[in-house]
């Protein structure tokens, strides 16, 4: 069939608005560009794809979908079409901008500053994304793309866009995760983000890094030390106070009889104060300090430190329940806490956990340096 003929046959099909015209109208334009030995000089293409085109944008959009689905998995699809359906509504768009091959980085980056972020998430997860597109992407400024970005594997980001984005991970908490555990990240940049991620990624950091526990610990020491130096500490005197619960911690202690069961035992009799004395004995911290681990949101220090103690799951659980009596207003737990909390249980190790604790231990004051650090923090983002 002549070219001439072709054309003819699309125009009729075009003015055919019944189910069976649009099917034949599908059918002809997939298999248009994919006959064996078939060639087209270039004015028959141009010709070809300019009808096309117009044709395109004046069916409806199920007809568009369905045309993308099948042109997004082609390798010779006609690369202006693809264009057209990459720049169209995103329902019609998404094929074609998740797996066709056949757009280029300038079309992708195009579509990245000229259309919707739906368009934009897209092309995040892409097969293959190179650093050009990446950097337009990050360059977008969407937090859910960009961190659709880096779950991506297999999207390639330049070492001086995956600096500027864990600089971002101190206000944005939604980069951390998907940064430290990304193959490209550098054992600098991982070292970096170690002064602000939480104690769950930290620990990962330093299982997966190549990085000296000893000069991390430093590092944050050294962080810290203006922090505290500056910030004004609340009042230590009940710290300090010899009252008849820590005199009998510290003789359990002595007499080594200070156990986790203990702790479970002791909460459950409501005896909170002594709760409190005997797991400051037990973590060798003070009992200010350890009224904070207990008590935070989250439960992450609560998990640092029974993980450091070699606390086992089950009696860290109740633990976990029962010292949520002692904190003030709402006592109830909600059962998503009580997941996410042994969630990390599971994810932090005792070596890791053991290396945290004894920075606490090291520098009573880095924990509520940290906690000021973190506040500000979150003030900032709010603002």
């Amino acid at each position: 069939m002549s070219v001439h003929r072709e054309l003819d046959q699309l125009l009729s099909l075009a003015r055919d608005k019944s189910a069976e015209g649009r099917k034949l109208l599908l059918d002809t334009v997939t298999d248009l560009f994919s006959e064996e030995g078939r060639v087209l000089n270039e004015r028959e293409h141009a010709l070809m794809t300019d009808i096309l085109c117009k044709l395109i944008r004046d069916v409806e959009m199920r007809v568009r979908r369905e045309l993308s689905e099948r042109l997004a998995q082609r390798e010779n699809a006609p690369l202006e079409i693809v264009k057209l359906l990459a720049n169209d509504e995103i329902e019609v768009a998404r094929p074609v901008l998740v797996t066709s091959c056949v757009l280029r980085d300038v079309d992708l980056v195009e579509i990245v500053r000229h259309r919707t972020q739906q368009h934009q998430l897209s092309i995040a997860m892409r097969r293959e994304v190179s650093e050009f597109v990446s950097e337009a992407l990050v360059e977008a400024g969407n937090a859910d793309v960009i961190k659709a970005l880096l779950d991506n594997p297999n999207a390639q980001i330049s070492e001086a866009t995956l600096e500027y984005l864990v600089d971002e991970s101190r206000r944005v908490d939604s980069y951390q995760e998907p940064l430290v555990r990304r193959s490209d990240l550098s054992p600098e940049l991982a070292r970096r983000m170690c002064l602000w991620v939480g104690a769950a990624l930290r620990s990962y950091i330093l299982d997966n890094y190549d990085i000296d526990p000893t000069e991390l610990d430093d590092l944050l020491e050294d962080v810290t030390t203006d922090t505290v130096q500056t910030l004004p500490l609340p009042d230590s005197r009940a710290d300090e106070q010899d009252d008849a619960a820590g005199r009998l911690a510290r003789r359990l202690a002595e007499e080594e009889r200070l156990t986790p069961d203990m702790l479970v035992k002791t909460l459950r009799q409501g005896e909170i104060t002594l709760f409190e004395a005997m797991f400051a004995q037990m973590t060798r911290l003070r009992r200010r300090l350890m009224g904070r681990l207990i008590y935070e949101p989250g439960g992450e220090g609560l998990v640092i430190a029974c993980r450091a103690l070699q606390v086992d799951k089950p009696t860290f659980t109740s633990i976990f329940l029962l010292s949520r009596k002692g904190r003030p207003g709402d006592q109830m737990v909600d059962p998503r806490e009580l997941s996410r909390v042994i969630s990390l249980f599971d994810r932090v190790k005792p070596d890791a956990a053991q290396q945290v604790l004894r920075r606490w231990q090291r520098n009573p004051e880095y924990l509520y340096a940290l906690k000021r650090v973190e506040e500000g923090r979150l003030k900032r983002a709010a603002g």
